[in-house]
């Protein structure tokens, strides 16, 4: 029997199953793909919230925690696996903000490196963002990070683990429990027991919770992207412009994203999607015209109320807990995560106060 049982192997639920094997615990982490492919692949991975000072400090608290950390893990993960997740520490631009003044504010604060720049530094800095622009925000120590490399990176960490129990491709159906207590998942052909169970499924937990006539506020949030084929230089920094941002990979590819859509489990394009996204993309750098749109995905997140995740037991039931809802921010906020839940589980003092991502008994 496993110490831990974790159904779900997104960013989150691999980086909890590290940390927790590391620990010296034994982990089975259960999967109904391969590990990766649902939100943790389809998002762009910018290592902040889009516009941070906008949101609870509930959110800030585990930002500013995982902004210090992805450095240490991108070489951790490179080092032991090969595999380069692409950590560019290249800082993010801000194109008209209305609230230009609440995010100097915010800033000062905190005492985070958040600046007005003018239009000789921000041309300076990005040539070819579309010209007319007087000023802009510049926060230098934004990260960004190539999130499909990243999941590859964690997937071959955990296999090279003799305590973790990789199960991919497998349904987790339900929930095994008696007299309140949750004794591991039920799955099509067999029950995977643990001593304790953590949902980690991203938009599919409150189905999972469901089942224990448990309601949230997880639900599945739609957002389509698409990827220019752009030769390496013409864009270096993460371009943000009326809640829609650019963000460069090595190779020169352009992301661009994202939609907020409240489409159920759908996750089917859509060409209203793809205008509407190369539209914006290029009334941010007009020479992205010159060059092909090479994909258009989407993906589902885990919206909550708020944008906070929900982190902790369940309550009502012995032996479960949860950790969802992270909404847009689930790779930014992943290693706090991880930290949050990884002392609770295993009763370490607290890095990070878990009492506002708490569940409610009702």
């Amino acid at each position: 029997m496993a110490d831990f049982l974790i159904v779900g192997g997104g960013v989150i639920g691999m980086m909890l199953a590290r940390e927790l094997a590391d620990a010296g615990a034994d982990v089975t982490l259960v999967e109904r793909r391969q590990c990766a492919q649902e939100s943790s692949w389809a998002g762009g991975g910018i290592v902040s919230p889009l516009y941070p000072w906008r949101y609870p400090q509930a959110i800030t608290a585990l930002a500013d925690y995982s902004q210090g950390f992805y450095p240490q893990l991108a070489a951790q993960l490179k080092e032991e696996t090969g595999i380069d997740p692409e950590l560019r520490q290249d800082g993010l631009v801000f194109l008209r903000v209305a609230d230009q003044q609440a995010a100097l504010d915010w800033a000062a604060q905190g005492q985070r490196r958040l600046e007005k720049v003018d239009a000789a530094f921000l041309y300076e800095t990005e040539p070819d963002v579309a010209p007319g622009f007087s000023e802009a925000l510049w926060m230098p120590d934004v990260a960004s990070i190539r999130n499909p490399r990243l999941g590859q990176a964690l997937r071959a960490s955990l296999q090279k683990r003799a305590n973790i129990r990789l199960l991919e491709e497998t349904d987790v159906v339900d929930l095994y429990h008696e007299e309140g207590e949750v004794l591991g998942v039920q799955g099509k052909q067999m029950v995977l027991a643990a001593r304790h169970t953590i949902l980690c499924a991203g938009a599919w937990t409150g189905l999972l919770l469901n089942k224990l006539d448990q309601t949230t506020a997880i639900k599945p949030v739609r957002g389509q992207m698409i990827l220019f084929k752009a030769p390496k230089g013409l864009l270096n920094r993460v371009v943000l412009m009326d809640g829609r941002y650019l963000i460069p990979r090595n190779d020169g590819r352009i992301l661009a994203g994202s939609t907020l859509e409240y489409a159920g489990f759908d996750k089917h394009t859509t060409e209203d999607a793809l205008i509407s996204l190369r539209d914006t993309a290029y009334q941010i750098m007009p020479r992205l015209r010159d060059y092909d749109i090479e994909h258009h995905w989407a993906g589902l997140r885990p919206g909550s109320l708020d944008g906070i995740p929900l982190m902790g037991p369940v309550p009502g039931y012995r032996g479960l807990s949860i950790s969802a809802g992270h909404f847009r921010n689930g790779l930014v906020l992943a290693p706090a995560a991880t930290q949050v839940m990884a002392d609770q589980l295993l009763q370490r003092p607290p890095k990070i106060d878990p009492a506002p991502y708490q569940l409610l008994a009702d």
